[in-house]
């Protein structure tokens, strides 16, 4: 993916406040008045040391000090609610980006998902989006109300003299954008890097977790544990570095704003020896200029964590910006399963081909046998049938129509497909088989499962189909996790059936129960059987052989 500069990454992540703009406004003039009341507050202890000299004020001190208190309360009022506001609009965004990023990945799988980094995905759909609180948190509104709250204090400081309103422009423009900028320029790409190292150290733990026996069997586990530290360290280098710039920010920060209040004491008190101004334009802007630094300091603070936050922010945009190798098709007129065919279909994953100029028929309520050594593109042919993937050249069609102009959601009603690997959620058994069928009741699911054999595994457990199967069905056996998926199949009651070597890992008496029950079933069904087995392609009314990438 190409990098997008801050800037860019920035506007793209302000367009997505849009939902919620009155809240950032009423955050922002929340924001605003509580900051000026924070600055007036020592404004006002000015006026009140000058009306205790007798030099000047139409307020008596005691009003004066009236004024401070109330001051002082609404900006705790007015603080306290503007952060309520600010932090409303960032989790309530961060709902609604993880919501675009699932809705990302769903268009994208699972063409586009099968080669990502499953540790990286993770790390951007939890830690980079909670990093973009801080943007929306602390930094859009933060940002116009430095800009406001500034203009106003220059207007303020400029009222005794405009050297010293452009002075104090000077000051916050070098500390709320001066030095964030160089700050961020100095950087470089440490947020990115560290960003993506963290990704990638999150999906080596995920891996060594899910292979955990297999490092105990061959003892590899000083081997991965070296790694795994070798990655932390790279990390915690970047870390250092992020926390070295970020010090350095502050320290230069703090260092600016001494400077520029002395040279508006200094400047002043050239005035006031000049005649320009009287000691109140000396006093009076000086103190005002040291109690308002509070909004650019935050934009300061900022500098260094940015990069961090806009690293997040473009690995999310990546996602959200990714295109689908197939695009979802709503709006066209349903269409009923009266057979399908590839025809001539040609298909190739990257620069390697996998079928050539291949064409199968498959007539309704038949039973189609396909085989061939492995990597002959057998499962690719049952992946283009789904449209999991487009068809390069030639067509599939089912129901007489190509896929590419069926309704997707339609396309699935009238398709099942078993995998060679079958997925089961962290879940009961129950509700691992309802995905096929989100309705189905109890005697649906065991009539599914005595069709693919595993309705008497499922009751000699000891909870029957509420038994949690664990991560990734870790509790069963791989013959009992492809029974499950082919009771799914049958749950789904799809007219197509497309088994990818759905009885692999079972002995010959499942296997026969599930072929059986195949064959019972196809008067109403129409199956194709992707196998090695040659006891499963007995029961197939047709075989055709997939080598060399075509068909014969």
């Amino acid at each position: 993916m190409k990098r997008r500069s801050g800037f860019a990454i920035m506007m793209r992540l302000i367009g997505l406040v849009k939902p919620l703009t009155g809240y950032m406004i009423l955050a922002i003039a929340m924001g605003l008045i509580g900051h000026l009341c924070a600055a007036f507050i020592t404004v006002f202890g000015g006026f009140a040391v000058l009306r205790g000299l007798g030099i000047t004020g139409s307020l008596s001190v005691a009003a004066l000090f009236v004024c401070m208190g109330l001051f002082a309360l609404v900006r705790g009022f007015l603080r306290y609610a503007e952060q309520a506001c600010n932090h409303f609009i960032a989790f309530k965004l961060l709902a609604l980006i993880r919501d675009k990023v699932f809705r990302a990945l769903r268009r994208l799988c699972p063409a586009k998902l099968e080669g990502k980094d499953k540790g990286n995905l993770i790390s951007i759909i939890t830690s980079d989006i909670e990093l973009l609180e801080v943007f929306y948190a602390h930094t859009i509104s933060p940002a116009v109300i430095a800009f406001l709250f500034c203009a106003i204090m220059c207007l303020f400081i400029g009222s005794y003299h405009p050297a010293l309103g452009w002075l104090a422009l000077a000051a916050y423009l070098t500390v709320g954008i001066g030095i964030p900028l160089i700050t961020s320029k100095l950087s470089g790409d440490v947020g990115l890097r560290f960003r993506s190292k963290s990704g990638n150290l999150s999906s080596f733990v995920l891996d060594s977790l899910r292979g955990l026996s297999e490092i105990l069997q061959y003892h590899a586990g000083e081997k991965r544990l070296a790694r795994m530290n070798e990655q932390t360290d790279a990390l915690s280098v970047d870390e250092e570095k992020m926390k070295k710039i970020s010090g350095r920010n502050m320290a230069v920060t703090n260092t600016a704003i001494l400077v520029f209040d002395l040279a508006m004491i200094l400047i002043a008190a050239g005035l006031n020896q000049s005649g320009a101004v009287a000691f109140e334009g000396v006093l009076i802007p000086a103190l005002a200029l040291m109690s308002s630094f509070g909004p650019v300091v935050a934009l300061a603070n900022l500098g260094s964590t940015l990069q961090n936050t806009f690293a997040a922010g473009d690995r999310v945009i990546d996602i959200l910006d990714e295109t689908p190798v197939v695009e979802e098709i709503t709006g066209e007129a349903s269409v009923e399963f009266t057979g399908a065919q590839a025809k001539q279909v040609s298909f190739a994953y990257g620069e390697e081909k996998i079928l050539d100029n291949v064409s199968v028929d498959i007539p309704k309520n038949r039973i189609i046998g396909i085989s061939g050594r492995s990597g002959s593109g057998k499962s690719t042919l049952l992946k283009l049938f789904m449209r999991f993937w487009q068809v390069q050249q030639g067509e599939v069609s089912v129901g007489g129509r190509s896929v590419d102009e069926i309704n997707t959601a339609n396309l699935r009603d009238m398709e099942s497909f078993v995998t060679q690997e079958t997925h089961l959620f962290h879940d009961s058994i129950a509700s691992n088989l309802r995905i096929a069928k989100l309705d189905a009741t109890r005697e649906e699911l065991e009539a599914a499962c005595k069709k693919a054999s595993v309705h008497d595994f499922i009751m000699s457990l000891p909870r029957g189909y509420d038994t949690p199967v664990g991560e990734l069905g870790d509790t069963l056996s791989g013959g009992e996790r492809q029974r499950l998926g082919v009771a799914r199949a049958f749950l789904h009651n799809a007219p197509l059936m497309l088994l990818d070597e759905p009885t692999s890992n079972l002995d010959s008496l499942n296997e026969a129960v599930i072929l059986k029950a195949l064959r019972e079933e196809q008067e109403d069904r129409t199956v194709v059987l992707v196998s090695h087995r040659a006891s499963t392609m007995r029961i197939a009314d047709q075989v055709y052989s997939v080598e060399r990438k075509r068909v014969s």
